[in-house]
């Protein structure tokens, strides 16, 4: 009997190239992966060039956006206002907001009125006085030190450049403001802004909030009166810092014989630089009217108004500013300052004139939301009593002992 087996019929050998091919086939990726991946790369790439559009667009619009930014802050910081004039004489939104602008337009020409002339009336009395003060100075210098420290040639000379540039400017400066037209330009088109944004604000609160749950509504409308209140509370309550020291500056520089058409714009300089630019505002706003006043009446009357400052100043530190901007504005000096150093670095002076009032509503939504725990006493668990006088060992219980057992009676 043989051992041979048969070859198998060809269609066997077929069927099992085949499978073969078949479990192949199977190993490669389904057709739902390739769909899927082409899918992501397409979103991907849709998403990417959607996203490089609007950095173009914001980057040619930075500008609007920043002046609807400015829109904003101002809107929201004359809506108190606007709402006192509102239940108090039943006006119209848009009455009110108009009224707020008469009244603003008004102090703007007033400054602009009063400022140039004392300008140039100032020019005349540096060129009139600047060589006396010059030979003043060399000869007390040379007093005490027996040599002169500037030339009679080059302080003439020195003066009459000097001279001509301030009366230049003091002639020029209302021409550069009215010729402006970009800048005139921007000043309206925030005013329209402003003005829309203040008038319409109930109905811009609701047309937004319409789209939001209930529970979105509450934090929403929280966060936005909690605006209008921070940046509202600081614009008045810089406006009243303002005219309480305007004004007792201005007293103060007509008891030292500074005239009248000096007094009022330095008072009006004094009032608003030092209120309204933060931390080196105080300075700058005293400096200027102190050199003044030193330059016109003398060293002793600017040295009077130099320890009126510093009066006033802590006057306001400790006594007017925490009472007219603690219920308004709860900042912390650092906080401020920082804020301050950062919108002045973000966006210039009105980046830092902003800053204050964002910075306060940042720190009042921190503070107001979130989940909060309570603190312990002493946390470091040495022992060492707090402020209160109380310790941790105080505060923890001391062990539960279990009471001896008292002895059984004697039998006998």
């Amino acid at each position: 009997m043989s051992d041979h087996v048969p070859d198998p019929p060809p269609t066997e050998i077929a069927r099992a190239a085949q499978a073969a091919v078949d479990d192949r086939e199977d190993t490669s990726a389904p057709a739902w992966l390739n769909r899927f991946v082409w899918t992501a790369l397409w979103k991907l790439v849709a998403v990417g060039l959607l996203v490089a559009l609007g950095v173009a667009i914001v980057i040619d619009l930075r500008h609007l956006i920043s002046l609807l930014v400015i829109s904003l802050f101002f809107a929201l910081a004359i809506i108190p206002g606007v709402e006192a004039l509102n239940r108090r004489f039943g006006m119209r939104r848009g009455a009110a907001v108009g009224i707020i602008y008469l009244a603003a337009l008004a102090f703007l020409i007033f400054m602009v009125s009063v400022m140039i002339p004392a300008i140039v009336e100032f020019a005349a009395a540096v060129s009139s006085n600047a060589a006396g003060w010059y030979e003043q100075l060399d000869e007390w210098i040379e007093a005490q030190f027996g040599s002169e420290l500037i030339d009679s040639e080059a302080a003439a000379s020195g003066t009459e450049a000097l001279l001509h540039a301030v009366q230049q400017w003091g002639d020029n400066i209302f021409g550069i403001l009215t010729s402006g037209l970009g800048l005139a330009f921007d000043v309206l088109t925030m005013a329209m802004f402003t003005f829309y944004f203040a008038a319409d604000f109930p109905r811009l609160t609701r047309s937004v909030m319409r789209r939001m749950p209930p529970a979105r509504q509450k934090v929403t409308r929280w966060v936005l009166r909690t605006s209008i209140e921070q940046t509202g509370g600081y614009f008045y309550s810089r406006l009243l810092l303002m005219i309480v020291c305007g004004g007792s500056g201005f007293v103060v520089m007509l008891i030292v014989g500074l005239p009248l058409v000096y007094a009022m714009p330095l008072a009006l300089f004094m009032g608003f630089v030092s209120v309204f630019i933060p931390f080196i505002g105080t300075y700058i706003g005293a400096a200027v009217p102190i050199l003044v006043v030193i330059a016109v009446q003398g060293l002793v009357p600017g040295l009077i108004l130099l320890g009126w400052v510093l009066v006033y100043q802590q006057i306001e530190n400790y006594l007017l500013s925490p009472r007219l901007s603690s219920k308004t504005m709860e900042l912390n000096g650092a906080v401020a300052f920082g804020g301050a150093m950062a919108g002045g670095a973000i966006a210039g002076p009105m980046g830092a004139f902003m800053a204050l009032p964002v910075a306060a509503l940042i720190t009042a939504i921190a503070k107001n939301t979130g989940r909060t725990y309570d603190v312990l006493e002493d946390a470091d668990g040495d022992g060492k009593p707090d402020a209160d006088g109380s310790s941790v060992a105080e505060t923890v219980p001391a062990p539960v002992t279990e009471p001896e057992p008292e002895p059984e009676p004697d039998a006998n």
